[in-house]
């Protein structure tokens, strides 16, 4: 394990490719300490590329268009990039590594991804020009510049033949027919993709891709390939006596684990061939690591790209002391391959005893789809795709779960699922805010023309206050353009054409962590806007923590937290400091009266048992943060889509009736959630017992005390729809209760839409309460650790962002009232009594001079 010094340790990475890159780059984002410094050494002349995106190659994508990390990754100074040299020799004992060009890189952590190489199948022929294999960007120039040639020398299209009809075969075969070229798949087995589909589904994939001109032989292994007369490639023979004649061959029988180096450096391999490593990514040499297709775990070797994402993040995390390990791998598939989707999840085979499976083709159309359920045909326990794999998302988190519909509503093309928020009558109110009821969005959907939540917005006022009710309306217009037979879309903005939940995901996967990263990767191009910018921040602070205010990410956040404040009516701020469970200190709140007291501060304690301190001017921010601070307390993220507070009882420690320590557990809660952000703000209530005195079931996690225990309830909340929580578990220990809530919170990040809270988001949630407790307590999605470890990562990362600013000189700039007079207050800011106190007074009173309080005219304080 690494420690930090003054001297950064040398991370040598062996490989060049995707996985090698997702491990420079997550690394370098999370390396906040400048503990390391990386070189990596490739032996392709490329920068690392997008390899699973080759065949874009074909379609005009150039090659520098496929790289990965730039450009700002390889000009960071920690990182240096090697290109088109390869390491020849490993030395562990100097802990040395050598390359072709003789050039030596000492090293204190070694990761050798090295990946893997095509297989070439024991035939003779393997050698000769025209035969390609279809790995790398050099591989993909070869076959484009031999068609080009062939056509020109031959004056006709030329033909190829792919050995094997597996995932790289149909690329290969798509490339050639993209080209121009006839094309002919040879596989081995009896049906294409005989690793994902079963013999209906090669069946279909055949029939569709027939139409591209790529015909299709099974059940025929190759013998050997012909040379002609010109020395080059002439054909493809068969144990039958079958013959092909081809100009070009494409050899797509699978990939081996670049393991030589290793081998050479008596480095333990697995059996089966792959660096053999732990579940923590380390090899048998000390201080050596491996990740990728190079690596095998239990004599596994994947050929995925998730599984070498996986690692890459986990030796990241190790070499800065976590404790991360490989979580498993997820085999489940959706591709688009020659043009055709294909998708694959669960038990897609039916091994599991009883398995029955559903069944729906249509050879015409060239779809062909099945699910595999439990032998009572309830239970979902996987399933293949091909053609129209738009089911997909919606059944893959349902593998071990209830579908809760009849299996043919997914299957069939109409799509029998309804859609969300179909059934609201017209007279139910949507907008609070506006008064906006459903039926007027329909109308503003159907008379008016509306088509998106922008536009219904401007001419109904729906969404346009506070926000909260966007995803319920965006619900509604889905609903009402399906009946028009009009697509929607459930892109966040005009910049990107992914959901929140997509481009959580893509972030999460790509590890940017800048928005203009983001705009270029997973964006339209342009600025942004008030819709995308502030949700990135919010992912950006979940996946990458650091303060809101760092670089680029002040410019993304809401006003409030750009200032770490609420702004009022009358633009002055309140100031909210944290009270984890309501409770505080006779000190304390002594600290918080003098201080009101001292910058003339309206206070009043919230419904969530804090004190509410209103009319700061912002250049009085920091210096109210800093008393507030040197008194004990820091800031209650009240700004924030955050963690707003966890409400309690007194529980045992007081009431007669309590049976457990609710302020304890609220405070726990507290603590551990602090600053956590989300796509919605997030209230949490502790119960002492079932009198339920903290109104719990109000809340988005409401805990409830038993004698056994904690009872946990999810997705309740007040606002303009009020909906009680829903019991998810019955006396759940304590560590039962955090793992929970740990679990449950991070799925919702994760998934939800954007300014959605948790009661609609598990209205919402396929498979409903069922769904999220299998998700939680039988990790029915494989994701268990990987929502832990997010939420492992925020608590150890957690610090007050108030004290972070005060820390900060060019943070403190932003609280100024005038940029050129950063002391001179704001001069039309008045205050006026309210109820004993001042407060600010509005522009009415400051024009009137009087205010009229209860009946009584007050002269206006100046």
């Amino acid at each position: 394990m690494s420690h930090p010094s003054s001297t950064p340790r040398h991370v040598v990475v062996v490989g060049g490719g995707m996985v090698a890159h997702r491990f420079v780059e997550t690394l370098r984002n999370r390396d906040r300490e400048n503990r390391f410094i990386v070189t990596v050494i490739g032996e392709e002349s490329w920068r690392p590329y997008d390899r699973v995106g080759l065949t874009s190659y074909f379609s005009g994508t150039p090659a520098a268009g496929l790289e990965l990390g730039r450009p700002l990754m390889w000009a960071d100074p920690r990182v240096t990039l090697v290109t088109g040299d390869q390491v020849v020799t490993v030395d562990t004992t100097v802990k040395q590594v050598r390359t072709a060009s003789r050039a030596v890189y000492d090293y204190d952590e070694l990761v050798l991804a090295t990946g893997a190489a095509a297989t070439v199948p024991p035939i003779t022929g393997t050698s000769l020009p025209g035969v390609f294999v279809y790995r790398t960007i050099d591989d993909v120039i070869a076959i484009e510049a031999a068609v080009d040639l062939v056509a020109a020398e031959r004056g006709r299209p030329p033909h190829g033949v792919v050995l094997g009809g597996g995932l790289l075969g149909l690329e290969a075969a798509g490339a050639l027919a993209g080209l121009g070229a006839s094309c002919t798949i040879a596989q081995s087995s009896g049906h294409l993709l005989s690793a994902q589909l079963d013999e209906g589904g090669g069946e279909a994939v055949r029939g569709t891709i027939a139409a591209l001109g790529i015909d299709v032989r099974t059940g025929s292994r190759s013998s050997a390939i012909l040379e002609g007369d010109d020395g080059r490639v002439a054909g493809v023979e068969f144990p039958d006596g079958g013959l092909l004649e081809a100009d070009i061959v494409v050899l797509a029988a699978g990939i081996r684990p670049r393991d030589e180096l290793a081998a050479a450096a008596g480095i333990r391999l697995g059996t089966r061939g792959g660096i053999a490593i732990d579940e923590c990514c380390r090899t048998s040499a000390e201080h050596v690591w491996s990740i990728g297709d190079a690596a095998t775990l239990g004599d596994e070797v994947w050929g995925l790209i998730a599984p070498g994402y996986a690692q890459a993040e986990i030796v990241s995390d190790r070499l800065l002391d976590g404790d991360a390990v490989f979580p498993g791998v997820d085999l489940s598939t959706k591709l688009k391959l020659a043009g055709v989707e294909v998708a694959s999840f669960g038990d897609a085979f039916a091994t599991t005893p009883g398995a029955v499976g559903v069944v729906y083709a249509d050879p015409t159309l060239g779809v062909y789809k099945k699910l595999v359920l439990s032998d009572d045909g309830t239970t979902l326990l996987g399933g293949m795709l091909v053609g129209d794999a738009s089911a997909y998302s919606s059944l893959r988190p349902l593998v071990g779960r209830t579908l809760g519909a009849d299996p043919a509503a997914y299957l069939l093309p109409s799509d029998g699922v309804p859609v969300a928020g179909d059934g609201l009558p017209d007279d139910v109110t949507v907008c609070s805010c506006n008064n906006v009821t459903a039926g007027t969005v329909r109308a503003a959907v159907h008379d008016q023309g509306c088509t998106d939540v922008t536009s219904v917005s401007g001419c109904t006022g729906a969404g346009a206050a506070c926000g909260s009710c966007v995803p319920l309306v965006k619900k509604l217009v889905g609903a009402e353009l399906t009946k028009t037979g009009v697509a929607v879309s459930n892109a966040l903005c005009e910049h990107f054409a992914l959901s929140r939940a997509g481009l959580f995901d893509a972030v999460r996967i790509t590890g940017l962590t800048s928005f203009s990263a983001i705009l270029e990767r997973h964006g339209s191009g342009g600025r942004g806007c008030d819709v995308c910018r502030p949700v990135i921040a919010s992912i950006l602070a979940t996946l990458d923590a650091g303060h809101v205010l760092d670089g680029e990410r002040a410019s993304l956040q809401d006003t409030n937290d750009h200032v770490m404040a609420n702004m009022q009516r009358d633009g002055s701020y309140s100031v909210v400091p944290r009270m984890p469970a309501g409770e505080v200190t006779p000190d304390g709140l002594i600290a918080v009266g003098t201080i009101a007291k001292e910058f003339g501060l309206y206070t009043k304690i919230t419904g969530g048992q804090r004190i509410d301190m209103f009319g700061a001017r912002i250049d009085q921010l920091p210096t109210i943060w800093s008393k507030l601070i040197d008194a004990g307390f820091e800031s209650g993220q009240a700004y924030g889509k955050a963690l707003r507070n966890v409400k309690s009882c007194v529980g045992s420690t007081w009431c007669r009736y309590g049976v457990q320590d609710a302020v304890g557990m609220a405070v726990l809660l507290e603590l551990r959630f602090r600053g956590l952000r989300s796509p919605h703000k997030l209230k949490f209530g502790v119960s002492g017992c079932a009198r339920e005195c903290a109104e719990a079931r109000g809340k988005d996690v409401g805990v409830i005390a038993t004698e056994r225990g904690w009872n946990m309830y999810v997705g309740g909340n007040g606002g303009f729809t009020p909906r009680h929580a829903e019991l998810l578990a019955e006396d759940l220990d304590d560590e039962q209760l955090v793992r929970a809530i740990d679990r449950y919170i991070v799925y919702y990040i994760r998934t939800a839409d954007r300014l959605q809270r948790t009661a609609r988001w598990v209205e919402d949630l396929e498979g409903g309460i069922d769904q999220l407790r299998a998700v939680i307590f039988e990790d029915s999605l494989g994701i268990a650790e990987e929502l832990d470890a997010v939420m492992r990562a925020h608590v150890g990362t957690y610090r007050d962002e108030w004290r972070e600013t005060l820390e900060d000189p060019e943070k403190l700039k932003r609280f100024v009232a005038f940029v050129n007079a950063p002391d001179t207050p704001d001069p039309d800011l008045a205050y006026v009594p309210e109820r004993g106190q001042l407060r600010p007074a509005t522009q009415a009173e400051r024009r009137d001079g009087t205010t009229l309080i209860a009946g009584t005219t007050l002269e206006v304080h100046r």
